[in-house]
């Protein structure tokens, strides 16, 4: 009844600790003036080990260091009683500390002083204690005088020496020698046990030769003792020559008796071994046999685990260091030859001391406030928890109505002042235990102010800026910022104030100049300090040094021109190869640019003009590259481009570090281009060797830098030189580095836990790379507790990456941690990661499965949801199964593969909306409820009929000319009607260009699936648009375009989308011509699988070119080509027969052209023969005409005299004036009134008598 009182409380405080509103405890800063004043338990700072073993011959030190507020006052306790230090004068303690130094130059021994010791540091706060200090005096006894008979053995047969050395503390250190002073050899057949004895598995006739002495060394006396020394006498059945041994057949031709494997060390075929948690686990075997036996190791139930265990002393030992649970079991070894085996079974043990899981730490508390203590420990057994206060058992000390201790936890509620006391957390098992000090200080001091006063702080305009206010006090103040002593607090926006009190402006501005306040304001008071902010413009480089190349002997100028803000003064210094430039009286500085007259090789390098002021400075830097003289020669000019630099040379090491070296080179020539980087490369021969791999870079003006390495890795380096033309060749590699290891620095990644049965977790884990082991010897910790469960942490340690914890509830949440360790110790713990056990199937299955507002392609679904504690796992979500049972269409087949749809919903109502059905299709549904792992069984099935909707595209449409006035069309029914077709209808425009004829309309009937359309314009491109139709309307449209050409191919499906249309091409084997697309549009192209719609390639996009307009050119039709020359010919026989006239018509005028084309269309009606007659004219000039000329015309009238008129082309009337006239048909007879200038006249002539014309006439 008792026990279950207190298991009830127990309870009621479990769920008291949930609820607990605890503020977090102050942290006192290290503050020279707070930790002055600062009122402080004490706390132990320094002590020796528990088991402290002393050198008999020097004095006896016990440490005890411990500071506190006021100073602590020290005393002892030797085992277990007050020691009184003063009453001995031998004893001493050191002035402000406890340590205790015991000397024996006026006599004494130091025997008499061995015991346990323990410290008390006691101050006007409390009592902080150290461990208990077991201590003893190194002790090298002398072994035992005795007197050793010789040792008979047979030849064959196995033999043990002991050796039995004198305790010692510690204990000594064995081996084996001969009266030589000579190691005895050590083999398979020879060897030391671990107790010191040593072992023959058989004798041989030559270990007579030998005699054998046990050796003991003590190691703090650095003193060997000595066992008297073993004569052996091996009898043999036949004489024994040692001048005839041979090792590969010891007995040599001599018949010695074999005999059968059997143990010398342990005995028996059993026996049983304990080891502590993280010692080292030896095991050992050694078997006598002839021939020699040879032994193995073996572990029931599983493997050794590789990376622990050694083998050692020719396999006879196993030892497995920094032993863990997981090495617990049955190990096996075996020893045999080819007479026989024998087996020993080990069974092991893995006890463990107390360590700590969650170590209590010192808490610093305000009046009223809430705190606790936590101490955790684990061990094997399991440890128990004892709280001591000031030194004294809890249970014995005064009450305290604000404190109360639940296991391994205080509890401190609303404490007060005075209840300051350091408390004590011993936690023990039969195997050792652990001691803490925690001391819990209540403060209570008014706010103060810890940084300087009246600070002035200058910063650049735009910058992050910071305003420090470093405050304290108990219980902790509430600070606030104010702007030049006005306005509400500042926060939020441009400001953000830290919790330390700092103030950050994001962006400080012109605007943000002024005095900031900040004010620490508590119950106790208030404190305040100021800080004046000034913005000022940034120093800038306005004008930066460039690289140059200057040829040996010029002038090389580098210019830096800076501006600032007006009230900083700036000053600009020169660097070189980053070492400060010394000027001399050759290189000469000004404000804005330095001068290098002279130039020589030595003056080449990187310069950097630095310009600083007191709160900022830039750098700029240039690279200065000296020329030889440059000549005419081609090739010399030729020589002077840059080139990549050579490789850096003599690379060394200095300065090494556990992590880092420096590693120095000699950079190559560069070329005339300046290095700009060095690029530093690495190769290990752990674990890639002949790799290398980039470590880092470097600019090009350094050749020494600092490597930051990975600990236990055996490193070589090598350099590459990088300029603007390329990368050298790699450097020679450095001498080889090997770092120290460490204890690993990476937490494993990936932790998780799930459950891979419905009873167990599997938790796994990323192993760590190799250049993050740091060490030999990597293993994993793994922790796991049930959350929630107020259980203790279980642990496993494993050199694997997964371990499975059996046996668990279904579906528990568990917390998990790692840790990494190697044989230099452990790494950081991981955060805490939830995992879970194993599911398993759902017992509950989704009923009332119902549908609702059914449409022609989507529906809404109804069920009844289940208790997700019923799904015994992570809610998944709802699964819907469901199928297309048939079609209403008449004959139409279709597909019956299950799909599959998830809904996630946890009301109470839940509901969900299942579309991209097929119209016209009766389905089948129903439900489970799903985890990660299982699903539940199914709901009830529910039927239902989709409605009619309209058709998909027509499933091909092909465009075939029959002749040039007829297209055939055809097409093919819907893959998917949707519904009952009603016909077809098709429209179709002419297309020219980017110009579109009006739409046309046919329809037809479902049955027709050709039409023969006529066209009247052969020529033209038309584009049709065919679609299906059902009672529900028109479905897609499949568009194409004609004509078609050779070497297009039929597409196969179109959809019109708006404004867009999709087009698709079926074809087996690539390439394919893709046509009839519009000029001047984006395209999206991508392949994809007709069969599998989810397997498609990337898109592609491009656009057309500008448009073509497909029309008829008459130029190249042969009718107009025709037409053309026939009227070219009679042009131009006209122009001949114009010619001829004008020839004949002597110096006409241009007019004489038109009297030519006159003329010639009368004798075409007169048909009058044309002969030509030479006259020459007084001026000497010819005239050609005819005596046609001199009569008078058909139906002309003549002269009132009756005389015919003289011809109109007689030269007597030409520039002799009178009226042109025409006769009664028109023709023109008149005669030219308007008079030539002589000039224009000769002109004539002169043009007249070259003419080609004119001249084949007078030939004729």
């Amino acid at each position: 009844m008792l026990w279950q009182d207190k298991h009830a409380a127990l309870t009621f405080m479990s769920l008291l600790l949930l609820l607990w509103q605890e503020a977090a405890p102050i942290e006192v800063p290290e503050d020279p003036k707070i930790q002055q004043d600062l009122k402080q338990p004490p706390t132990i700072m320094k002590q020796s080990v528990k088991n402290y073993i002393v050198d008999p011959r020097d004095n006896i030190i016990i440490e005890c260091e411990a500071k506190g507020n006021p100073v602590p006052t020290f005393s002892w306790r030797r085992n277990g009683k007050f020691f009184n230090i003063g009453k001995d004068p031998r004893v001493t303690m050191r002035k402000r500390s406890g340590t205790l130094e015991i000397g024996f130059r006026s006599g004494g021994r130091p025997e008499d002083y061995e015991g346990e010791y323990q410290c008390f540091a006691t101050n006007d706060f409390g009592v902080s204690l150290s461990n208990k200090i077991l201590l003893r005096v190194s002790k090298a006894p002398l072994w035992p005088k005795e007197v050793l008979e010789p040792v008979s053995v047979t030849e064959g047969s196995a033999l043990v020496l002991p050796c039995n050395p004198p305790p010692g503390l510690p204990p000594p250190f064995t081996f084996w020698m001969d009266s030589n002073m000579s190691p005895i050899p050590q083999d398979k057949r020879v060897s030391m046990g671990l107790n010191g004895d040593l072992y023959f598995s058989n004798v041989l006739a030559q270990d007579a030769n030998t005699d054998y002495s046990c050796k003991a060394r003590f190691l703090f006396t650095h003193t060997i003792q000595e066992k008297n020394p073993y004569k052996l006498k091996v009898q043999t059945k036949e004489p024994y020559n040692d001048t005839s041994y041979n090792a590969s057949e010891p007995h040599g031709d001599r018949k010695v008796a074999e005999s059968t494997p059997t143990f010398l060390s342990p005995s028996g075929s059993e026996s049983s071994k304990m080891v502590l948690r993280d010692e080292q686990l030896l095991l050992e075997c050694i078997a006598a046999g002839l021939p020699t036996p040879i032994i193995k190791w073996f572990k029931k139930g599983g493997e050794l685990p590789g990376q622990k265990v050694k083998f050692e002393n020719f396999n006879k030992t196993l030892k497995i260091v920094s032993v863990s649970e997981e090495d617990a079991g049955e190990y096996v070894c075996m020893a045999n030859n080819h007479l026989g085996t024998i087996r020993h079974s080990i069974f092991v043990q893995v006890k463990a001391a107390p360590y700590w899981l969650h170590k209590p730490s010192d808490q610093v508390l305000a009046p009223e406030e809430n705190g606790r203590l936590v101490c955790r420990a684990n061990g094997n057994p399991k440890p128990r928890i004892e709280w001591l206060v000031n030194g004294q058992p809890i249970e014995s000390s005064p009450t305290n109505p604000n404190r109360q201790v639940l296991g391994d936890t205080i509890m401190f509620h609303s404490v007060q002042i005075g209840s300051s006391a350091v408390y004590q957390c011993n936690a023990s098992n039969e195997h050792g235990y652990l001691l803490a000090n925690a001391f819990v200080n209540v403060l209570d001091l008014p706010p103060r102010m810890l940084g300087p006063k009246n600070q002035l702080i200058k910063v650049i305009k735009n910058n992050r800026t910071f305003l420090d206010c470093p405050f304290f006090g108990s219980p902790l103040p509430e600070l606030r910022w104010f702007k030049n002593g006005q306005g509400s607090g500042l926060d939020g926006g441009q400001y953000r104030v830290y919790i330390n009190g700092t103030l950050e402006i994001k962006r400080a501005r012109a605007e943000d100049e002024g005095t900031y306040t900040c004010v620490a304001s508590s119950i106790l008071g208030k404190a305040e300090n100021q800080v004046r902010l000034e913005v000022k413009e940034p120093t800038r480089i306005i004008q930066a040094p460039e690289h140059q190349s200057a040829i040996r002997g010029s002038t090389a100028r580098f210019t830096c021109r800076v501006t600032s803000d007006p009230s900083l003064p700036v000053s600009v210094a020169w660097m070189k190869d980053d070492k400060p430039l010394y000027l001399g009286w050759r290189l000469k500085k000004d404000d804005e640019s330095l001068s290098i007259p002279n130039v020589n090789e030595g003056d080449e390098g990187t310069y950097t003009c630095t310009a600083k002021s007191e709160i900022d400075q830039l750098s700029a830097s240039a690279r200065l590259t000296v020329l030889e003289v440059a000549t005419l020669n081609p090739s010399v000019s030729s020589a002077l481009l840059p080139a990549r630099p050579d490789p850096p040379m003599d690379l060394d090491l200095s300065d090494p570090a556990a992590r880092s070296v420096r590693l120095t080179w000699i950079p190559g020539k560069e070329h005339r281009s300046p290095i700009t980087e060095f690029l530093v490369q690495f190769e290990e021969d752990r674990w890639e060797p002949g790799r290398w791999q980039n470590l880092s870079s470097y600019p090009g003006d350094l050749n020494s830098v600092i490597l930051q390495l990975a600990p236990f890795v055996n490193y070589q380096f090598r350099v590459i030189a990088i300029n603007s033309v390329g990368q050298s060749d790699p450097s020679r590699p450095s001498p080889r580095y090997k770092t120290t290891g460490a204890a690993p620095d990476a937490i494993p990644k990936g932790l998780r836990g799930w459950g891979s049965r419905k009873d167990n977790m599997e938790i796994t884990w990323e192993p760590l790379l190799d250049l993050e082991r740091n060490g030999p010897n990597l293993h994993y910790i793994v922790w796991w507790r049930r959350k929630d469960a107020e259980e203790e942490w279980n642990n496993l340690t494993t050199v694997g990456t997964n371990h499975v914890v059996h046996n668990t509830e279904i579906y528990v949440p568990y917390e998990l941690k790692i840790q990494a360790r190697n044989e230099f110790g452990a790494g950081p713990e991981s955060n805490l990661v939830i995992g879970y056990s194993g599911e398993d199937k759902p017992t509950d299955a989704p009923t009332d499965l119902r549908v609702s507002k059914v449409d022609s392609t989507k529906v809404i679904i109804h069920w009844n949801p289940v208790d997700l504690n019923s799904v015994q796992g992570e809610f998944k979500e709802y699964r819907l199964y469901y199928w297309r049972e048939s079609s209403q269409v008449p004959g139409l087949v279709v597909s019956k593969e299950k799909k599959v749809k998830g809904f996630y919903s946890t009301t109470a109502k839940p509901s969900g909306m299942l579309s991209d059905l097929a119209p016209y299709s009766n389905y089948k549904m129903f439900m489970v409820v799903a985890n990660n792992r299982f699903e539940s069984q199914p709901s009830n099935t529910v039927a239902f009929t989709t409605k009619e909707g309209v058709p998909d595209a027509p499933r091909f449409f092909k465009i075939n000319r029959r002749s040039l006035d007829t297209i055939h069309l055809e097409w093919a029914k819907p893959l998917e009607p949707n519904g009952i077709l009603t016909g077809y209808q098709l429209k179709y425009q002419t297309v020219n260009g980017s110009k579109v004829g009006p739409f046309q309309l046919e329809t037809f009937f479902p049955n027709v699936t050709e039409f023969f359309l006529r066209v009247p314009d052969r020529f033209s491109r038309y584009k049709f648009f065919l679609s299906a139709l059902t009672q529900v309307g028109k479905g897609e449209d499949y568009a194409e375009e004609s004509p078609h050409f050779t070497n297009e191919e039929n597409f196969t499906d179109t959809t019109d989308l708006g404004n867009k249309t999709k087009k698709d091409v079926k074809s087996q084997q690539p390439p394919i011509n893709v046509v009839d697309l519009i000029p001047g549009v984006v395209y999206h192209l991508r392949v994809y699988s007709h069969l599998f719609n989810s397997v498609s390639s990337k898109s592609v996009t491009f656009k057309t070119k500008a448009a073509y307009i497909d029309q008829v050119d008459i130029a190249t039709q042969g009718w107009f080509i025709g037409l053309m020359c026939a009227i070219a010919l009679i042009i131009l026989i006209l122009l001949i027969v114009c010619f001829i006239k004008r020839s004949r018509g002597g110096k006409y005028p241009g007019g004489g052209y038109m009297s030519c084309f006159t003329k010639a269309l009368v004798r075409d009606k007169k048909d009058l023969p044309l002969d030509a007659v030479d006259q020459k004219d007084q001026d000497g000039s010819f005239d050609y005409h005819s005596d046609e000329d001199n009569k008078p015309l058909q139906g002309s009238q003549t002269s009132l005299d009756g005389n015919v008129k003289e011809s109109d082309d007689s030269l007597v009337d030409y520039g002799e004036g009178g009226d042109g006239q025409f006769n009664e048909d028109g023709s023109f007879i008149g005669q030219y009134t308007v008079k030539k200038d002589k000039d224009e006249t000769e002109g004539n002539e002169s043009s007249e008598a070259t003419s080609p014309v004119n001249a084949i006439y007078s030939l004729a």
